[in-house]
């Protein structure tokens, strides 16, 4: 069963089309969203998110349409938005606490059991009562993922949620997040390749507004096969491959550059046809040389 159902949804800024006919079903669990930066993933999160409308096509979320039911929708999401923003002047728990009561939590002992809880989830127990204007981008980052999470919601919704985190910050919110993907839908919209891969058994990959791919993630590598090469040339051709070629990766070796790179076509430097990654498929999408 489809948790979250998009069906030819566009949405335009002026003359400018954010989103063209998007079509994209979600289930329940973890599920990434893929695309560069201003790809329109953001715009895609803030309509489902009831922030912003669209212009055509319909969604549905948990079975309720988004345009006529939206304050039901609003009661089953929790959302952090690319730019989460907090006043500074209150504490994390006194925020925390804040965000409950405004989601209908208005028994104190119960709204305190579930502020402590998310606070440790996120690793600021320790910071409980440091002003929020003290906080470190990460932290913030970290208080913004424990808002989302308030009263268990049915719909999570996060933005570029581990930009700012450290590695064991990211580590620490993937377990939290596989947790959760076991009872509720959880939408990660991420240029950050190794959140989805970890994560996510499906994946949609957005670019200049238009869905290119959607299904299992694991998929997404088959889809570069036979577009993916190893150049090995004297360290003098550098410039020669960078112009020729959609370059992923280099490496040295001894007085050689060794390439990683994309092509439809066998290069005609000596070339060795290579098992694509995740990354491969993606870059292989974003770039056009598979449709």
């Amino acid at each position: 069963m489809y948790t979250v159902k998009i069906e030819n949804v566009s949405k335009s800024y002026r003359k400018f089309q954010a989103l063209h006919h998007i079509d994209l079903q979600i289930e329940k669990g973890l599920y990434g969203l893929l695309g560069p930066n201003g790809a329109g993933k953001s715009t895609l999160m803030n309509i489902i998110s009831t922030i912003l409308t669209w212009d055509e096509g319909r969604i549905s979320v948990y079975g309720y349409d988004l345009k006529k039911d939206s304050h039901k929708v609003r009661e089953l999401l929790g959302y952090l938005p690319q730019h989460f923003q907090a006043p500074g002047q209150f504490t994390g728990e006194e925020f925390l606490h804040y965000v409950a009561s405004m989601k209908g939590m208005n028994n104190r002992q119960k709204r305190t059991i579930e502020v402590q809880r998310l606070l440790e989830q996120v690793n600021l127990t320790e910071h409980t009562h440091k002003k929020i204007k003290g906080y470190s981008g990460g932290m913030k980052r970290r208080l913004g993922i424990a808002q989302a999470l308030i009263g268990q919601p049915k719909l999570i919704i996060l933005d570029e949620p581990t930009a700012g985190l450290d590695p064991s910050e990211r580590i620490r919110f993937r377990n939290v997040m596989e947790r959760l993907g076991k009872e509720y839908t959880i939408i990660l919209s991420t240029h950050i390749l190794s959140d989805i891969e970890t994560s996510c058994e499906h994946v949609g990959v957005i670019n200049k507004g238009e869905l290119l791919y959607q299904g299992e993630t694991e998929k997404l590598a088959s889809l570069a096969e036979g577009t993916v090469w190893e150049i090995s040339v004297p360290i003098s051709h550098y410039d020669e491959v960078e112009q020729a070629y959609t370059v992923l990766s280099s490496r040295r070796e001894q007085e050689q550059m060794v390439f990683h790179v994309l092509s439809k076509a066998e290069p005609k430097h000596r070339a060795t046809c290579v098992k694509p990654t995740l990354e491969d498929g993606y870059m292989a999408l974003i770039n056009g040389v598979i449709t």
